[in-house]
């Protein structure tokens, strides 16, 4: 373009009224061939000039940034943006002249939680600065598929020293029980014949339902470490949701909290170990239960794939403390817990058994206002070929 513009200035004499019509023209269609360019490609670019007067934004800068309108070369380009830490991180480095390289924040884009990245670089020209130069990336998959990188290297280093850990506390803590049942046994006989034996029997207890936690302790991280196996047949998950909202409704309801159910009946079968697919939503009940306690209500729905191509989705929605947003990416790991009693480990058994379906899991929330997670299962491979088949026969 710049070498086409060069060679038609140096002929600008020779231009008659037809030329010059037929230069711009030219010109013209060039020009929006490298906005179309610019306006195709997935990082968000922003231009301003010397002033920090917003010159260009294409189409994925406006998007991520909630720019709904700008006059171009008249308007500060954070006077424009959405977000407001983004609006005043721009402000405070461009007048202080700063560079800035792929700084983090958190966004909301179209009604959805994004993370997006942030660089402020100089706009060189012909070897003097003429403005500013703004990429906008959107990361959020990217931190997503590096959190559950993390979450899968906790569980490798932690199977090696599960199976010894767990054997070495599990077989003393078996002994201790029966002897203190033995204990128990005994001091029942001495009392059925003296009177002045202390009654220990309340510490006996005290110490048998310490090492019923022990035990369940230990049984969580092995369930948490160990190989699942899981054995998996064809199921519908509809049913097993409504069997798990009866199996909870005495609990919901001493909680306060309203359950609803809006299933997909066109849900196709699944290929599911339903003991440990109920075990994973359970969880999940548990935690949306712990965390409305003064009720609210617990939503749950199903979505059959759109058009019969994608995954299965599943919602566990609530209505309660909400997740802080610091945590949201921690929440999966193991032994990470923000409650005062439990092993951190539920929804870390919930996360594999998703991944031992083959699916994907994934949380959305705001401290205060609840949590959703979203669970995503293939649909079997022989479902989706005769879904494509009736597609491709239908006229």
């Amino acid at each position: 373009m710049r070498q086409f513009i060069k060679r038609a200035l140096q002929k600008l004499d020779e231009f008659d009224k037809e030329k010059g019509r037929a230069f711009i023209l030219a010109a013209s269609r060039e020009i929006d061939r490298l906005e179309t360019v610019i306006d195709s490609l997935p990082r968000g670019i922003l231009v301003c000039d010397t002033a920090h007067k917003l010159v260009l934004a294409n189409k994925t800068a406006r998007r991520l940034l909630s720019i709904v309108s700008y006059e171009q070369g008249r308007e500060s380009v954070w006077s424009v943006i959405g977000g407001e830490h983004i609006s005043q991180f721009l402000a405070h480095t461009l007048v202080s002249h700063d560079k800035a390289e792929e700084r983090e924040f958190a966004a909301d884009v179209n009604g959805a939680p994004r993370v997006l990245s942030v660089s402020v670089m100089p706009l060189v020209q012909l070897r003097k600065v003429s403005g500013s130069l703004i990429l906008v990336d959107d990361i959020t998959e990217r931190r997503s598929r590096e959190a559950v990188m993390r979450r899968m290297e906790s569980l490798a280093s932690l199977t090696t020293l599960a199976a010894g850990v767990a054997h070495e506390i599990k077989n003393p803590l078996a002994s201790l029980s029966i002897h203190v049942q033995l204990i128990q046994k005994a001091v029942d006989a001495q009392k059925s014949r003296r009177a002045d034996v202390p009654d220990v029997g309340k510490y006996l207890k005290v110490v048998n339902e310490e090492v019923d936690r022990l035990n369940g302790i230990v049984m969580d991280f092995l369930f948490a470490v160990r190989p699942m196996n899981a054995e998996l047949r064809r199921g519908n998950i509809n049913i097993l949701i409504r069997e798990l909202a009866e199996f909870v409704s005495f609990e919901l309801a001493e909680a306060g909290i309203q359950c609803t159910l809006n299933l997909d009946d066109n849900v196709p079968l699944l290929n599911l170990d339903e003991r440990l697919m109920k075990q994973a939503l359970l969880n999940l009940v548990k935690n949306a239960i712990a965390a409305m306690d003064s009720g609210g209500t617990l939503s749950i729905a199903t979505a059959a794939p759109e058009a019969g191509e994608g995954d299965v989705r599943i919602s566990i929605a609530d209505t309660g403390s909400g997740i802080a947003e610091e945590n949201i990416s921690k929440i999966f790991e193991p032994y990470f817990t923000t409650k005062h009693s439990g092993s951190g480990l539920g929804l870390t058994v919930v996360f594999r058994i998703i991944k031992e379906h083959e699916g994907d899991i994934r949380v959305a929330s705001r401290e205060g206002e609840g949590s959703v997670f979203l669970i995503t299962l293939p649909v079997p491979q022989t479902k989706q070929r005769l879904i494509a088949d009736a597609a491709g026969r239908s006229p």
